[in-house]
């Protein structure tokens, strides 16, 4: 698979998370959204794991449980948590910023260096996401701030984790990502009982939206999520997780009658802009446009 393949391929998985927010709203019933969490990664993480007959072994049982509850455990909770607290805008504009984030951790975690360019692209990128979501009524609040700064934190560092630690050779992208999910779903369940109690009567909306977020949602992008993050520069998929909010955005406009504004297309526009000038900008230099580096990823990848 060539570069410009494999980073759209990957690009499809934060595109899906960005249905997450309208799935939610229109078919989950409310004041669950632990729940959504736990539906979203236990059962695809153990069907995944059955499918594929492996189980992670030696080190990788301690790898496994600080990626899914870096990806997975961590990150739900205090998205919700953040959610609930903040308008959905400015949870959204703080996740603009994992890009930097990401930048600052792969600096540090990998030793990679960080170029002026991409750094110019992560700040655009978040500018960009800032300028669709937020609006005149954003309002903060202190712990919601510091759960969103978690989140994108513990995905970013997954993030760096996952391109550090590769995969074990011999298992595939499918067994990878459903252990993962699994970790973080077994993470998840005392907490959505404690939290949320025994789960509501679930009707067919209900139960196509949980569905729909634990395959497509759920093993389909984290397969696809976590193959590209170690095959791409770091950079790429931190930049490409902008595309979740944009697609959110457009959504509530195309399906659930939401307004757009101006800003908002000049918001769109600056973070594709983003996109495009980031993938350029982590390309090494005298590097064909449509090449993988095969050295990215540290394990055997197939």
């Amino acid at each position: 698979m060539n570069r410009l393949t494999l980073t759209l391929v990957t690009a499809l998985a934060p595109a899906t998370w960005g249905t997450t927010y309208l799935v939610t709203t229109e078919l989950l019933p409310a004041g669950h959204p632990l729940l959504a969490g736990l539906l979203r990664s236990l059962p695809a993480g153990l069907l995944a794991v059955l499918l594929a007959r492996r189980l992670p072994h030696g080190s990788w049982r301690g790898k496994v449980l600080v990626l899914g509850a870096l990806n997975i455990g961590a990150f739900f909770p205090l998205l919700f948590l953040a959610a609930e607290r903040l308008p959905g805008g400015v949870a959204a504009a703080v996740a603009g910023a994992q890009p930097l984030i990401v930048l600052g951790l792969g600096a540090i975690v990998l030793g990679e260096r960080v170029r002026p360019v991409s750094a110019a692209a992560a700040v655009a990128g978040a500018a960009g996401v800032a300028l669709v979501v937020l609006g005149p009524a954003a309002a903060l609040d202190f712990w919601g701030l510091v759960a969103a700064l978690g989140g994108v934190t513990a995905t970013g560092l997954g993030m760096i984790l996952t391109k550090r630690w590769g995969r074990p050779s011999g298992v595939g992208p499918v067994a990878y990502a459903g252990w993962q999910l699994t970790a973080g779903g077994l993470l998840l369940l005392p907490l959505t009982f404690v939290v949320e109690g025994p789960p509501p009567a679930l009707d067919a909306g209900a139960l196509l939206g949980y569905l729909w977020l634990a395959t497509a949602g759920g093993i389909i992008a984290y397969t696809l999520w976590f193959r590209g993050i170690q095959r791409l520069p770091v950079i790429v998929p931190g930049l490409l997780a902008l595309l979740s909010p944009i697609v959110a955005t457009l959504l509530g406009v195309l399906i659930a009658g939401e307004s757009f504004t101006m800003v908002q297309v000049a918001g769109i526009l600056i973070t594709l802009a983003a996109l495009v000038g980031g993938q350029f900008a982590a390309r090494p230099r005298g590097t064909p446009a449509t090449a993988v580096n095969p050295s990215a990823a540290p394990v055997a990848v197939r």
